[in-house]
């Protein structure tokens, strides 16, 4: 599959402001990794300026170890290193200066996290990328994603089948029987564009569009890999890709990324990371 023109070609006199301010919100404590995996991926996959907000006891540790290119916010945390409620009004602050938001790698299910998640994704007007335990967050609260629909804010969800089976009540036996069913059936119901991650990736919007990914390979059922294919994705957001078009394109490179990384690494031994140093050769790949 070729990647579009859009991504694939910059105008001479482009400047970062045209691909787009990512706003990560991600991480914590015990998950700092996953807040660093999705910047990286989302750095090398074009975004123009990545913005990771982190607890705030955790901010310093990460400049150690970050990629250089990537800016931090610390928020307010919990006495675990989660984030508070309190960081709210910070998040919503910020948001303002961002383009596209991506929001629950690595952050957590204490509950006073799961209350600042959906607040955050009910107050946010970009379009928006939800993954991980910001899925967990909207379990029993899916509301949220219709009451907040509309021209400008476009909806993203990357559940796994146990995240898909906690979000919809449904065995994940029942789920993994009947994937393309049941992602087109979510996001018809939610007026959202969903992905359904796995073995041949389900991207399903609720305007009907549906597409199954044949990219990929067991070795990517590692930490992070979600992660990962969460910072592309936002990344083909900021450049100006409609949401399912963002999303096909994502899983493709992402599985692809995937693929290179391991005919080098073997599927044994490959780790996330490894799929964010092959990213940019998936890209010439797709050219």
């Amino acid at each position: 599959m070729r990647l579009p023109t859009r991504l694939l070609q910059r105008k001479p006199d482009a400047h970062k402001g045209d691909f787009g301010h990512l706003f990560i919100v991600a991480g914590s404590l015990k998950f700092s990794g996953a807040a660093l995996l999705c910047a990286e991926a989302a750095l090398r996959s074009g975004a123009g300026l990545v913005t990771l907000a982190v607890p705030e006891g955790i901010a310093l540790s990460l400049i150690k170890v970050k990629a250089p290119e990537v800016m931090l916010l610390p928020l307010m945390q919990t006495k675990q290193g989660f984030f508070s409620e309190k960081a709210y009004n910070q998040a919503r602050d910020f948001l303002k200066n961002a383009d596209i938001l991506v929001v629950g790698p690595g952050v957590g299910r204490e509950k006073t996290t799961q209350v600042f998640t959906r607040k955050l994704i009910a107050g946010a007007t970009v379009p928006t990328v939800i993954d991980a335990d910001g899925l967990n967050a909207l379990s029993g609260h899916l509301n949220i994603l219709r009451k907040t629909h509309n021209a400008r804010r476009t909806t993203l969800l990357t559940p796994h089948p146990g995240e898909m089976a906690r979000l919809t009540g449904v065995g994940i036996n029942l789920i993994q029987d009947n994937r393309e069913k049941a992602a087109v059936s979510f996001a018809k119901e939610n007026r959202v564009t969903l992905v359904l991650k796995g073995h041949n990736t389900v991207v399903a919007d609720y305007k009907g569009n549906l597409y199954v990914n044949k990219t990929g390979n067991p070795g990517m059922a590692t930490a992070g890999s979600g992660d990962v294919l969460s910072g592309i994705l936002g990344a083909f957001l900021g450049q100006g890709l409609e949401a399912f078009s963002a999303a096909k394109y994502a899983v493709y490179l992402h599985g692809l990324a995937g693929d290179l990384a391991a005919k080098e690494k073997t599927q044994i031994s490959l780790i996330a990371s490894d799929i964010i140093a092959k990213i940019p050769e998936a890209i010439k790949h797709s050219s």
